[in-house]
């Protein structure tokens, strides 16, 4: 099977959606109410499962989220889903207030979308894990070939070869340079290929064609209905997210497009650090900041608290707070913190080592010049000097820096000597910044816990 059937994916997903959720709905109803009292679900409760359903046909029309390209993750998949649920909320929200309609039980409005989120999260995931399953049986794929024989062709056939899951089936190569035994024909030999073996997809590589050619060949795919799809040639540059925009009819590539670009993802970002960092405050720092700082005051001379000028988002300069782990000196602004250090006191050794130092940087959390998980802030001198040497080094600084981060839940913590091992976690940090998630940020923050207990730290 090519992709015949592919077009019936999106009405599948909708059909199951709908179902998961009437079956949500009407659950939480017996759950609430002890039984299905058809009176009242035929009363007040049909207008309200009436829009739910309306709701999400709604939702799927404007929100798109059904885009199931193949190349799409599950962790987007999944954010995807539940934005639309988010978007569900409100509009039954809005429902209920213009409308002032009788009172609904919000019990039953809270288990409705526990149950249809969990179910139409497992729902997404069973359905990826078919899809990838079926294809790598072979079924479900598309025929593709590629107009142009470069390193772009060959990367792009390895990686065919290496993710089956997504389904594309590699009939050959096509260039104008014939004598390489990898080319099966010349660029004028395609449209004849194309229908004879139903080519579903063409990838064209713009370093090996002239504007002629993919303009004769993006015509005639036009006028079959083949899809093209374009391998631009950035000039020796390497991007992994780029957007295009529109200008008019002009098209313009935007080079680093970053998870954090758009709005829903900082204020989903956001409101994770305002609640993770308030329950830190409140079930952790209020009760132990007297304990450790009583601890401190009787150990050295000096304040509590140990504050610092760094590197924040977009480079702007902010106060980071730090439970003082070092006599008083004036090299704190200036030397990092080395293994064996004379600076750290008795108290500074273990509290750097357990990282309870760390802990009233939730208050810059919760103040919005940090988040929970981000790259690392450095010392101004640091970020200084690091930027003139370090590739790419200031692309960390896109999104605000974290009390952890995905180099130090792989290790990467304490001083750093080697400008190698600085190296590795600047491409870390722009891993994550590439490959922003709220599941990411999770996953790093139990790693983290796990680390600490390694005692790395010093």
């Amino acid at each position: 099977m090519s992709t015949h059937y592919s077009k019936y994916l999106r009405l599948i997903h909708l059909v199951g959606d709908l179902l998961l959720l009437n079956i949500a709905f009407i659950c939480a109803y017996e759950y609430k109410f002890g039984t299905i009292d058809y009176e009242l679900l035929h009363g007040k409760y049909l207008a309200l499962g009436i829009f739910f359903n309306l709701s999400w046909f709604i939702i799927v029309f404007f929100g798109k989220i059904y885009n199931l390209f193949r190349a799409i993750r599950l962790d987007a998949i999944l954010y995807s889903v539940l934005k639309g649920v988010f978007f569900h909320v409100l509009l039954v929200a809005a429902f209920i207030a213009f409308r002032k309609a009788p009172y609904y039980s919000r019990e039953h409005l809270l288990i409705t979308y526990f149950l249809f989120s969990v179910s139409i999260c497992s729902w997404r995931i069973i359905m990826n894990y078919f899809l990838k399953t079926y294809r790598k049986l072979g079924y479900n794929y598309r025929r593709i070939i590629v107009a142009g024989y470069g390193n772009s062709s060959l990367e792009l056939k390895t990686f065919f070869q290496e993710r089956p899951e997504w389904g594309y089936r590699l009939l050959g190569f096509f260039d104008n340079d014939v004598e390489n035994e990898n080319v099966i024909g010349k660029f004028s030999d395609i449209p004849a290929f194309v229908e004879k073996f139903e080519v579903d997809e063409i990838f064209c590589v713009l370093e090996e064609m002239s504007k002629q050619e993919i303009k004769e060949l993006t015509e005639f795919a036009d006028s079959n209905l083949v899809r093209i799809k374009i391998i631009p040639d950035y000039g020796g540059l390497v991007y992994k997210k780029v957007d295009m925009d529109f200008y008019g009819d002009v098209p313009v590539l935007s080079f680093r497009k970053m998870p954090l670009d758009d709005v829903m993802n900082r204020a989903l970002k956001r409101t994770f650090d305002i609640i993770f960092s308030l329950i830190i405050i409140t079930l952790i720092f209020s009760w132990l900041f007297p304990i450790i700082g009583i601890i401190i005051k009787l150990n050295s001379r000096g304040p509590i608290f140990f504050k610092q000028m760094r590197s924040g988002k977009k480079n702007i300069d902010f106060w980071c707070y730090k439970f003082r782990s070092m006599y008083v000196n004036n090299d704190a602004d200036n030397k990092q913190a080395t293994r064996g250090d004379s600076r750290i006191t008795s108290v500074g050794a273990f509290l750097r080592k357990t990282s309870i130092d760390e802990l009233p940087q939730f208050i810059n959390v919760f103040l919005g010049n940090m988040s929970v998980v981000g790259p690392r802030p450095h010392m101004l001198k640091h970020t200084e000097e690091y930027s003139q040497v370090i590739d790419k080094y200031m692309v960390r600084h896109f999104v605000k820096p974290g009390i952890t981060g995905l180099a130090q839940a792989k290790g990467y913590r304490g001083e750093t000597i080697d400008p190698q091992l600085m190296k590795n976690r600047v491409r870390l940090d722009i891993i994550y910044v590439e490959n922003w998630s709220l599941w990411l940020d999770v996953k790093i923050i139990i790693m983290t816990i796990l680390s600490v207990f390694n005692g790395k730290a010093f």
